[in-house]
């Protein structure tokens, strides 16, 4: 989804200026795709430029009321049919997830509660605008509050998910691992140690000389 598609679908419902669509990302758009005064502000003239909306009234203080063109809907009606969506690619909580066999289990269990509690802030915050309403039937409210579901249903499963996985750092398969790596990290500091002890002989002995040739 990009923003020229936000104003784009808000704008096919019906005529707004760039106030009116502010409040309406404020109230809906947010929490799927957020966007400041400024981008918005941005995009207008860019789709205006373009041909795919255009400035439907004047009012007070400069006040200007766009509309989508045919064009603009031609656009919409592409996006929305023939151009595949594109989820999240990255994911910088379950990244970290991978190697959280780096952690002690107690920090790793941390972490893992951590993202438990902030899915249920955002489950809650969720089910609190499903419940504020009002979900009258306009095409935003109607779609708005379906794509709603998607966030409630979302954060109740990763909350779920979270807790879990907190419990599975106590596992056999997880100590295995855990015991692996403590054997490789002994292996590798073994490996290091007769290089070290050989540095510190050479020291040594360089010492002994200097000690010699001072008496001498």
């Amino acid at each position: 989804m990009s923003l020229r598609h936000a104003v784009l679908g808000l704008l096919a419902e019906s005529p707004a200026s760039g106030y009116d669509l502010m409040k309406t990302f404020d109230v809906s758009l947010a929490h799927v795709w957020p966007a400041t005064q400024s981008q918005v502000y941005g995009e207008l003239n860019k789709l205006t430029a373009a041909g795919l909306i255009e400035v439907a009234a004047h009012g007070p203080r400069g006040r200007k009321e766009y509309a989508i063109t045919k064009r603009g809907r031609a656009e919409l009606h592409h996006w929305l049919t023939e151009v595949e969506p594109v989820g999240p690619q990255r994911h910088d909580g379950l990244l970290r997830v991978f190697f959280l066999g780096v952690l002690t289990p107690l920090e790793a269990r941390a972490f893992l509660l951590q993202q438990a509690e902030r899915a249920a802030r955002a489950h809650a915050l969720y089910q609190n605008l499903a419940d504020g309403g009002p979900w009258d039937a306009e095409m935003i409210a109607v779609y708005g509050r379906i794509a709603l579901e998607f966030g409630i249903r979302q954060t109740a499963m990763v909350e779920d998910w979270a807790k879990w996985a907190a419990e599975e750092i106590n596992s056999d398969q997880a100590r295995r691992a855990r015991e692996l790596l403590k054997t490789q990290e002994r292996e590798q500091r073994s490996d290091e140690e007769p290089e070290q002890d050989e540095a510190g002989q050479d020291t040594a002995a360089r010492a002994d000389n200097f000690q010699d040739t001072d008496a001498g």
